[in-house]
């Protein structure tokens, strides 16, 4: 087979794959990673990371059931602080929500959301990895 010709044929094989592999890894990567837990005492945690435009967005619930909590967190990835700060439960679910949106390293990300309520001293530590 001349050269040119084993080139288009090798050209041709590996478009075709290309197309076959495409849908799966933009399928893949899309869907959210969701994990929950307790913590110290009787609140509870949620934790997702989903794909959002070339950033991880990364959100963590805490949910203690009770309006006016508050809480001291921050938020880790690859064991860095990305985000810090105090919240408040709200109504009417008692709970509070961080959202934040770092960017996506090459390789599994791993984040660490830690909260500690000063007065009661229960402490929730979330984690998910993308």
């Amino acid at each position: 087979m001349p050269a040119t010709r084993a080139a288009a044929v090798a050209l041709s094989v590996s478009a075709l794959l290309l197309t076959q592999a495409a849908p799966v890894f933009a399928s893949g990567g899309d869907d959210p990673v969701r994990r929950a837990g307790s913590c110290s005492a009787s609140t509870d945690w949620t934790m997702k990371a989903k794909a959002d435009d070339g950033r991880i967005e990364v959100e963590a619930e805490i949910d203690g059931n009770r309006v006016g909590q508050d809480w001291h967190w921050k938020l880790k990835q690859n064991r860095a602080v990305v985000a810090s700060g105090s919240s408040r439960t709200k109504a009417p679910s008692g709970s509070f929500t961080v959202e934040r949106k770092p960017a996506n390293h090459a390789g599994t990300d791993h984040f660490v959301f830690r909260a500690v309520n000063p007065r009661s001293g229960e402490v929730c530590r979330a984690t998910v990895s993308w």
